[in-house]
C-alpha cells in the first residue's frame, strides 16, 4: 500500500502572503500586550480605543516604511543604514504626534501638555517601530541569502550536469571510429552482409544513445540490453574469441545507473583481453542487490594486471609509434562520472581475481525508478492537498 506523501510548503514560499501573515499576527500581537498592560494597570476598559487607534497607526506607518526599505534593500549598505537612519525617527515622530494628538482629543481633563504626551508615547513608538524595522530587514536578508544559495546551488548542478555531459559524449565518437573502421574493412573485403548487420546493430545502439539524456539514469535491465547491443556488434569482428556471460541478479534489474556506464568498461575487457589474446577471452558481467547497495563486476579473463599494457587500460592511453594517444575513453571517464553523479558514495576498484584476468567492481546506493517517481510527485502530490 503506497502512501500519500504529503510535502510542507515553506512559510516564505510566497513572500507577500508571508509578508501579510507577519505584519497582521504582530501587530495584533502588540496590540494584545498593550490591552493586557492596561488592563493590569487599572485602566478603564473606554481607554481600549486609544490601543485600537495606535494599533491601526503603527501598521498604517509601518506599510509605507516597507515600501522604503524594499528599494533601500537593494542599495549600497552606506545608503540603505544612512537613509534608514533618517526615515525611522520621522516615522517614530509621525507616529507619537498622532497617538499624542488622538490622547489630547480623548482626554480634555488631563493636566498633561501635549508635548509631554508627545514625549511620554515616543519611547513606545520607537520600540514598536524599531523591532518591526529590525525584523523586516533581518528577514529579507536572510531570503536574500537563501535565494543566492539556491542560486549557487543551481548552478553548480548546472556545471555538474555539463561535466556529465561531456564525459558521456566522449564515448560515442570513439566506440563510433572502431565499429565504423571495421565496417569499412568489411565492405572493401565485399562481406556485404556483415557489414549491413553490423551497421543494423550499429544504428540501434545510436538510437539507443540519442534516447536517453547525458545524465539520465536507466535500469540495470535497460543497461544490459545495451550492452548486449554492443557485444553482438564486436562479436562480428571476433567471432568466437569473444566469449561473454551475464550474472544478473533479478532484484537488482529495477535499480538505477548513469546511462552507458559499463559499455567503457566492456570495450576495454574487449581491446585489452580479447584482442592481444588469439583464444580471446571470456568477459563476464554480474550485478546483485547488497543491502541497500547495487554491486556491480565487470570482469575478464585476459593478462590481467601481469600485462605490459595495464597501465595503459588504467590511463586510457594507446601508444601509436611509441607517443600516446588518447582515446578518451578509460577508467578515468568512469571515475569522474560516478564522482559526479555520487559524490562519496560509491565504491570503485580496479581488482585482479585469484584466478587470473582483471575485474573492476562498482557499488551505489540502491536507487529505483519507482523511489524516483514518487519523489517527483511528491511536490505534485502536496499541492493537490492544500487545495
Amino acid at each position: 500500500m503506497s502512501v500519500l506523501q504529503i510535502q510542507p510548503i515553506p512559510f516564505f514560499a510566497d513572500k507577500d502572503k508571508a509578508f501579510w501573515r507577519l505584519q497582521i499576527v504582530g501587530w495584533a500581537g502588540a496590540m494584545l500586550l498593550r490591552t493586557m498592560s492596561a488592563i493590569a494597570n487599572n485602566q478603564p476598559l473606554s481607554n481600549l480605543v486609544l490601543v485600537v487607534i495606535a494599533t491601526i497607526t503603527g501598521f498604517s506607518i509601518s506599510l509605507v516604511l516597507s515600501v522604503v526599505y524594499r528599494t533601500l534593500i537593494t542599495k549600497r549598505p552606506i545608503v540603505t543604514w544612512g537613509v534608514t537612519a533618517l526615515i525611522l525617527p520621522l516615522a517614530v515622530g509621525l507616529h507619537a504626534f498622532i497617538d499624542a494628538w488622538v490622547i489630547s482629543l480623548y482626554r480634555t481633563d488631563g493636566d498633561a501638555s501635549f508635548t509631554q504626551l508627545f514625549l511620554g508615547v515616543f519611547y513606545l513608538d520607537a520600540t514598536l517601530l524599531g523591532a518591526w524595522s529590525a525584523l523586516y530587514y533581518a528577514i529579507n536578508f536572510y531570503l536574500q541569502i537563501e535565494e543566492q544559495s539556491d542560486q549557487l546551488i543551481r548552478l553548480e548542478n548546472q556545471a555538474a550536469q555539463a561535466q556529465l555531459a561531456m564525459l558521456r559524449y566522449q564515448l560515442n565518437p570513439h566506440f563510433l571510429f572502431n565499429t565504423l573502421n571495421s565496417i569499412s574493412t568489411l565492405v572493401l573485403l565485399k562481406q556485404t552482409e556483415p557489414a549491413n548487420a553490423m551497421l543494423s546493430r550499429l544504428s540501434s545502439f545510436l538510437r539507443y544513445t540519442l534516447v536517453n539524456k547525458p545524465s539520465a539514469r536507466v535500469t540495470v535491465a535497460q543497461e544490459v540490453e545495451t550492452l548486449k547491443l554492443y557485444l553482438d556488434i564486436e562479436r562480428m569482428r571476433f567471432e568466437e574469441r569473444l566469449r561473454t556471460k551475464f550474472h544478473i541478479d533479478p532484484a537488482s534489474e529495477s535499480c538505477l545507473l548513469p546511462s552507458l556506464l559499463l559499455q567503457p568498461l566492456v570495450e576495454n575487457a574487449v581491446k585489452y583481453a580479447v584482442t592481444p589474446q588469439e583464444s580471446g577471452a571470456e568477459i563476464t558481467v554480474s550485478t546483485q542487490l547488497v543491502g541497500s547497495t547495487l554491486r556491480i563486476t565487470v570482469s575478464d579473463t585476459g593478462p590481467g594486471l601481469q600485462s605490459p599494457t595495464t597501465n595503459n587500460r588504467l590511463s586510457g592511453m594507446t601508444y601509436d609509434g611509441g607517443e600516446p594517444v588518447s582515446t578518451g575513453v578509460g577508467l578515468s571517464n568512469i571515475r569522474d562520472r560516478l564522482s559526479q553523479a555520487y559524490g562519496d558514495q560509491h565504491r570503485f576498484e580496479t581488482l585482479e581475481p585469484i584466478e587470473g584476468g582483471f575485474a573492476v567492481l562498482i557499488e551505489l546506493p540502491a536507487e529505483r525508478q519507482e523511489a524516483i517517481e514518487d519523489a517527483l510527485d511528491a511536490p505534485r502530490l502536496a499541492a493537490i492537498a492544500a487545495r
